[in-house]
């Protein structure tokens, strides 16, 4: 590759703006904010030269997406990482790494998920520990949510001490920072945060006819309100608070009805979280108002497509899809958890209610969708931030600034 032709004993000068060899490891490739944002990162990482590849433990969901930036991902685990762990396949997985890290031979390890920190945490020292090139080898932990396990002490306790492998633990967001320093017991002087960045070349308006064929899409009537979320179907989203919420905005208004379309597939292993959520969508009060398009790969345009975007999560580490909703210049109603008021800035760019609050998000839903001028005000202002604050070639720079800090701090 190129640049490994320097001073250092095996080609490479630390801190020199040399290419970097980058092995992301992370625990799932479902769909979700974690992987979305891995993707971004990677594809930037990749824009500026540096050599990357990724390895994963279990759900290859997203393996095609990522196939065009890094050949295809290295699984870990022997099945696809539903079976109840063992000794055995943890000694296997660990096996996997370290024979992925030897023959990639990185400068940085950068992982992902609790599952797959612990294992990084593992295989980099071990192989710092027997490693006999110059190159230091720079260990990167991203805290991507406020994780509950590290709620329960045993597990906190050994994440604190698989954490003193780490060189930085990058958190998406100050919320998540503060919460693996005090229950998941990282050292406070590891920290960065780096929050998440998304690409901002998305369209903030469609042409008529393709607005128009995303609505038929999704069954919606002409003129008609739409209200786009966009998450898991599992708990922590608070699909039913929403759902209630919605009741009481279309049984208040007379004539044109706003309507709701959900986007994002259950949880693996809980069908009767899903099945319970159709049924409350067919009730007289709801039906005929909810939509389930299931997973789409357009969320883009239905970003732009919509009046306003909504979730009534219970806890969110950073929020990546108010970000892009916020990118499409639309307004947010969310709740005010974790680290929505980092990202969503209430009265502003959209408007916060408190976790399980049917009314107060019945009272912002009607609030938006009755006044277009509000809408337009607080859609403008999240366009500016997100251009501001939240834009991709941002995000990966400050990664890669962290990671040449390390190399640089443990090559003196």
């Amino acid at each position: 590759m190129t640049g490994r032709d320097g001073d250092g004993a095996d080609g490479f000068t630390p801190g020199a703006r040399q290419p970097l060899r980058i092995l992301h490891v992370i625990t799932s490739l479902a769909r979700g904010g974690a992987q979305a944002h891995l993707l971004e990162l990677i594809k930037g990482q990749r824009a500026l030269g540096h050599h990357v590849e990724l390895a994963y433990l279990k759900d290859g969901e997203m393996v095609a997406d990522f196939v065009p930036h890094v050949g295809f991902p290295i699984p870990l685990s022997g099945s696809d990482g539903r079976a109840q762990p063992t000794a055995e396949s943890a000694i296997a997985t660990v096996g996997r790494l370290m024979a992925a890290i030897s023959a990639i031979k990185p400068d940085v390890l950068h992982t992902h998920l609790l599952k797959a920190d612990a294992f990084g945490a593992v295989c980099g020292w071990l192989s710092r520990v027997g490693r006999r090139q110059a190159r230091p080898l720079a260990i990167i932990s991203s805290k991507h949510n406020d994780e509950a396990p590290l709620r329960r002490r045993w597990i906190s306790h050994v994440h604190g001490f698989l954490s003193r492998a780490d060189d930085a633990v990058i958190c998406c967001s100050d919320h998540v920072g503060r919460y693996v320093v005090s229950v998941g017991r990282v050292p406070a002087g590891r920290i960065r945060r780096i929050y998440y960045g998304i690409d901002l070349a998305r369209p903030i308006a469609l042409s008529p006819n393709r607005l128009a064929e995303v609505r038929r899409d999704l069954g919606l009537p002409d003129g008609a309100p739409f209200v786009l979320a966009v998450g898991r179907l599992d708990p922590q989203k608070g699909w039913p608070i929403l759902l209630d919420a919605m009741a009481r905005v279309i049984g208040s208004r007379d004539g044109v009805r706003p309507h709701l379309v959900i986007v994002g597939g259950p949880q693996q292993g809980d069908p009767q979280y899903v099945d319970d959520l159709r049924a409350r969508a067919s009730d007289p009060d709801l039906l005929g108002y909810v939509h389930f398009a299931g997973v789409r790969r357009d969320i883009p345009d239905l970003m732009a497509a919509c009046d306003l975007f909504a979730l009534a999560s219970r806890w969110e580490g950073f929020g990546l899809v108010f970000a892009e909703a916020m990118a499409a210049a639309k307004p947010v109603v969310a709740t005010r958890v974790s680290a929505v008021p980092e990202v969503v800035l209430d009265g502003e760019t959209g408007l916060l209610v408190e976790p399980d609050d049917v009314e107060g998000l019945a009272s912002a839903l009607d609030r938006i969708v009755s006044d277009g001028a509000l809408r337009a005000r607080m859609g403008s202002a999240g366009y500016r931030r997100v251009q501001r604050e939240f834009g991709a070639p941002r995000m990966v720079l400050e990664t890669l600034a962290t990671y040449r800090e390390v190399i640089a701090t443990r090559s003196r």
